[in-house]
Parts: C-alpha cells; sequence; structure tokens
C-alpha cells in the first residue's frame, strides 16, 4: 500500500486562498502563501441610524517559508510575512529574471504586482516590491499566468503575464527584462461577468485561456485581442481553473464550479477529451512538475484530489483519481506540487525530533493543533490502491515520520532520470480554518 502523509499544518491567521513553491533550482525549498481576508465594517452603535456602513475591507497577508527536512515536526519555517491587499492569485516566474526569481500577485487593489527575492542576512530569502500595475479601476485582480510554463524560452521571446479581472476583462502585460517595469500591451472584455481565470499556452504563447462566471471556456489570440478563436460551454456553471501541460503540446486542463475537470485536446475544442467528476468546485489545478501524467486540484469543500490522466489522454477514458482528501470546516482553493522530489534510500536509523525548535518556529501551528484532515484511498483501474495516511502521534515521536519512508529530499532537475522518484511533496491551503498543510504523497 503507497500513501500519502499529513506532515504539517501551519495557522495562516487570515483565510489562505493561494500556495506556490518557488520553481527555480536552488530555490526549491521556499513556498509563498497567500491571503484573503474581508474585514467587515462595525454596525451603527444605533440600529435606527440612517448612516452608510462603510464599505467591506479586503485584507490580504504574504507569507513566505522555508522547507527544511531536518526540522522533523516542523519542516516549514516562516521566513518572512507582508501584508498587503486581499491576494486572489499568484505565480513565480519559471525563469530567472535579471539574476532574481519574481513572484507576480494579483490583487483586490486590482494591481498585478511583481515582488522580487532577494537575500536576506537574517531570514536567508526575503521578498521586496519590485513595479505595480493597475489593471484598471474598480475591479479585483482575479488570476495571472506567465508565459515560462514550459521549459525551454529563448531570449528573443517576450517574456509575458496574461491577467483577469472582475469585470470579465483579460489583460495582456509584458515585463522587461529586468522586471523592473511592467507595461499593458492589450486589454479586452472576455466574459459578461467575472473572468475567474486567464492562462497561457505554453507552447504558443501567443495563445491564452479565460474562463468566467458566465460558464464560457475561451480561447484567444493575442496578436488579434478582443477576437475569440472558441467559445465552449461544455462547463455547466463557471470556469475557474485553467493550466496548460508543460509535458504535452496539446494538452489542456480545466475545471468549474460544476465540479468537473475536463481535459482536452486544443486542436479539437469542440468535445473534450474526458470529463472527471470531483465533487466539488475546482478552484485550481496543476499539473505535476515531472510526471505528466499527474494532475492536482483543489476543489474546494471537497478538498484536494490527485488524478492519473494517462489513460485519459491516450484512451479518452475519465481520469482515476489516485488520492482525495477532504478537510473539515474548510474549502480548500490553493494546491501546488513541489518541485523538490524524494528519493529511496537505504533504511537509516530514526532520529529524535527536536523539542526545542526555536524563536523561528514560535508563530507555527503543528497539525494537532488545528482539524486534521479525513482521508480517503481510492483505487486505479488496476486495483492498487493509494493510501492517506495522516501523520500519527507515534511517528511524530519517535521522529520516523520521514526516516520511516527512507526518502531524501532532491532539488531535482528536469531530466526523466531525476524525476524517477514515487515521493512527491505538496502543499494546499484553505478558507475558514485559515491553514497551510503540507503532504508527502507516495505514488507510481
Amino acid at each position: 500500500m503507497t500513501g500519502a502523509y499529513a506532515l504539517q499544518t501551519v495557522d495562516t491567521e487570515l483565510t489562505a486562498d493561494a500556495v506556490e513553491w518557488c520553481p527555480l533550482r536552488g530555490l526549491r525549498h521556499l513556498l509563498a502563501c497567500g491571503t484573503y481576508q474581508l474585514r467587515r465594517a462595525d454596525e451603527p452603535a444605533d440600529p435606527q441610524s440612517k448612516e452608510v456602513e462603510e464599505p467591506q475591507i479586503r485584507l490580504g497577508r504574504l507569507f513566505l517559508y522555508s522547507f527544511n527536512e531536518n526540522k522533523s515536526t516542523h519542516p516549514l519555517v516562516e521566513v518572512q510575512r507582508k501584508d498587503t491587499s486581499a491576494i486572489l492569485d499568484m505565480k513565480w516566474c519559471h525563469i530567472p529574471v535579471a539574476g532574481h526569481a519574481l513572484l507576480g500577485l494579483a490583487d483586490a487593489s486590482g494591481s498585478i504586482q511583481l515582488l522580487r527575492l532577494a537575500e536576506s542576512e537574517k531570514s536567508g530569502h526575503m521578498l521586496e516590491p519590485l513595479s505595480s500595475l493597475a489593471l484598471e479601476q474598480h475591479c479585483l485582480a482575479l488570476s495571472l499566468d506567465w508565459s515560462t510554463g514550459k521549459t525551454g524560452r529563448t531570449r528573443d521571446q517576450p517574456l509575458k503575464i496574461i491577467s483577469s479581472d472582475s469585470i470579465g476583462q483579460l489583460h495582456l502585460l509584458m515585463v522587461n527584462e529586468t522586471g523592473s517595469r511592467l507595461q499593458k500591451v492589450a486589454s479586452w472584455q472576455a466574459h459578461q461577468f467575472e473572468a475567474w481565470i486567464a492562462a497561457f499556452n505554453y507552447w504558443h504563447t501567443e495563445i491564452v485561456y479565460s474562463g468566467g462566471d458566465d460558464g464560457l471556456l475561451r480561447g484567444w489570440d493575442t496578436r488579434a485581442p478582443g477576437r475569440f478563436l472558441f467559445t465552449s460551454m461544455r462547463h455547466s456553471m463557471g470556469v475557474c481553473s485553467i493550466q496548460s501541460s508543460p509535458h504535452r503540446e496539446h494538452v489542456l486542463a480545466t475545471g468549474s464550479y460544476d465540479e468537473h475537470i475536463l481535459l482536452w485536446d486544443t486542436r479539437n475544442m469542440k468535445q473534450p477529451l474526458a470529463d472527471t467528476p470531483v465533487q466539488g468546485g475546482v478552484w485550481r489545478i496543476k499539473w505535476h512538475p515531472f510526471h505528466h501524467h499527474l494532475l492536482l486540484a483543489a476543489c474546494m469543500h471537497s478538498g484536494f484530489k490527485i488524478l492519473n490522466c494517462q489513460k485519459a489522454m491516450e484512451k479518452k477514458q475519465e481520469a482515476t483519481v489516485l488520492a482525495s482528501h477532504t478537510l473539515p470546516n474548510s474549502l480548500v482553493y490553493g494546491a501546488d506540487w513541489s518541485w523538490l522530489l524524494f528519493h529511496s534510500l537505504q533504511l537509516a536509523p530514526s532520529r529524535p525530533c527536536p523539542s526545542n525548535l526555536g524563536t523561528k518556529t514560535a508563530d507555527l501551528k503543528g497539525a494537532s493543533e488545528l482539524p486534521g484532515p479525513s482521508c480517503e484511498c481510492m483505487e486505479d483501474n488496476d486495483g492498487e490502491g493509494y493510501g492517506v495516511k495522516p501523520l500519527t502521534e507515534d511517528s511524530r515521536e519517535n521522529g520516523t515520520w520521514l526516516q520511516a519512508t527512507a526518502t531524501t529530499m532532491r532539488d531535482c532537475g528536469q531530466s526523466p532520470e531525476e524525476a524517477n522518484s514515487a515521493f512527491s511533496l505538496l502543499a494546499t491551503c484553505s478558507f475558514y480554518d485559515h491553514a497551510l498543510h503540507l503532504w508527502e504523497w507516495e505514488g507510481n
């Protein structure tokens, strides 16, 4: 029985909705988490008062964590927190820009922000503001995507961001080679209501896709903005997640409030390759950085799921759900695979957990202090189970939660040999319980 372990839970204090592992080599131990919190206006002291209540304020906070496998009870250590406007989406650029990692934020002020990762004597690394661009007045920036999702970008290819907003528009931005300047290239009306998501075709970055609250999935050629290439009504509710496969040129995944994940061949957008129900609205989907057939989905009240899309892509069958995790009293909005892979070693003696992790982890809460995950074991078509195993008190006390799996962490490249690992690290975050969860998943 292969399985997954809940390694750690962190209290993010504000409701968390976005989580992203850094994809750059040497920095893949860094994890960013974004939050979105409504601060409700105080009610008037006099119930008969005719004073107009102040509008609700959307608060946000950006956290930066460092993963350290040697800290066995709390491997995630907070290294920075930064108050911002509420964060609705964020993505790391997949390549260094002027020698630095860049993190893009889409926020409730209607802006796209770029932050640069800099070295810090105190904490090792720190995100600092680099540039910002307001998309439109009186709107929320809802999503963003970088044009760098597939490896092999050449220097003559422009560095671009596509973003969507709450009034149904898409915005194409250009980033200069220092990252210090964002320029709006084009904006156009894409949807009647909120444009929940926008994403590049990573193989042909002049093509972008969008999903809206109107239930439409659309494709666009940014060389002729405003004229859609196709419109699909295959989803029955709002389309809120899209990602182009970085491994296979013509594969696209989409998710919706209708609780279905669709896989598409972009050469024929009339009919999806596969339709998989996941029992929850699909807010985010992420292809595994190395294993081309694995898809991670943040499914709101249905927790998160790991799908095997191999047969779905090859035989047009429903994708197989390998693992399903539900979290009580929460909505899972963020999920991401780590680019750090675990490679099996010979069994090593267990090491005791440190009793005092120091002041850096004083703000972190262990898994026992927040509601624990409810886990469900799924089986693939061959009957082999992919279990889900919460971290037990025995394994925590004996310090064996990593050693028992006989694994070690590597900052892997993208060669098939380096990616040949059965273990993956992933993170999810959720509303209501304001929690960030760290998981280790074992699968084939």
